[in-house]
Formats: structure tokens, sequence, C-alpha cells
């Protein structure tokens, strides 16, 4: 039997990561296995300065920081992808390992696309039989088509409150 793949996008700051979290939580309320990981923003005075990386369940660090020079950098923003390449690539094996397990990737993104590793694990992990939801950046989602096959929503200001709800469902026995 195949299980679901989708592959949620939209502008920076409409709400995939909540869209993500509150999946996450729902899936667990119902006994769901959830793996993977989550991005999130740090703020400071009210300006975001940077992301973290956190595994469900696991370790959390700080992948991309405005003050960090050396590295990569994406926009205003130095990457460091060993950390991040620490916490996502175990993340996404226990989900292909873990029995029952709901894979959610939040997100595939320029950040993330710097690793050499991630790509070819995310075209597995789309591959595997287990279900998936990841959150694409908007500028990610043309390489990703020809690469991985699933379905695309559009995470909207309309959609985002009902969405983990739908996505529950859907993906819990």
């Amino acid at each position: 039997m195949s299980r679901p793949h989708i592959m949620l996008t939209a502008p920076p700051r409409t709400g995939k990561t909540t869209v993500i979290r509150r999946l996450a939580e729902l899936l667990a309320a119902a006994g769901v296995p959830v793996c993977g990981f989550l991005s999130d923003e740090i703020r400071e005075h009210g300006r975001r300065v940077g992301f973290t990386v956190e595994e469900f369940g696991g370790q959390k660090t700080v992948m991309a920081h405005v003050s960090w020079v050396s590295g990569p950098r994406v926009g205003q923003y130095g990457v460091n992808v060993p950390a991040f390449e620490r916490v996502a690539l175990p993340a996404m094996e226990r989900a292909v390992a873990t029995k029952g397990a709901v894979a959610l990737i939040d997100e595939i993104g320029p950040m993330e696309l710097l690793s050499p590793a991630f790509m070819p694990r995310c075209v597995s992990l789309f591959a595997a039989d287990i279900p998936v939801v990841a959150t694409v950046h908007q500028r990610s989602r043309q390489a990703l088509k020809t690469r991985i096959e699933a379905e695309l929503i559009t995470v909207t200001p309309q959609n985002r409150d009902e969405l983990p709800h739908t996505l529950s469902r859907l993906l819990s026995p």
C-alpha cells in the first residue's frame, strides 16, 4: 500500500512550521510515532536573527544566525551545515527505522539544501513506504518536482488552522 507523501508550501511566515508543529502534537496524542525535525525562528527584540533545527523529542541546535561570519550564507544568515546535519540526518533515519512512524520534515529550503547529504536523504525518505509530510520553501519547489513525487498543498491563512486536523485524520490509523 502506498503511503501519503505531502509537501506543504507557502510564502515565508504563512504558518508552515505551525502546521507541522500542530500536526505532530495531534499525531502524538493519537499514539502515532512522529519522527523528523522542526526548523524554527530565533527572534530577538522582535527581529528574526536565526534558525534552530530540532528533532521531535530529541536534540536542538542553532543552524543559522545573522552574527556568524564564516561558512556558507543564505541571505543575511551564516549557516552551520554540520550542526544541521547532526540533528536532521539521524532524525530522518529514525523515521524509516521506527515502525508505524510518520516522517515530518520542516523544511526543505535553501539552508538545508547546503548539506550535500540532505537531498539524497529526502529522496530516499519519499521513496520509502512511510507517510511523509514536508514543508518546502517556495524557491526550492521547482528543483524538487523532478526528484520527489508528492501531493503539493499550499498553506494559506484560510486553511492553516484546519490543515493539521485534516492531515492528522489522513495519517492516523
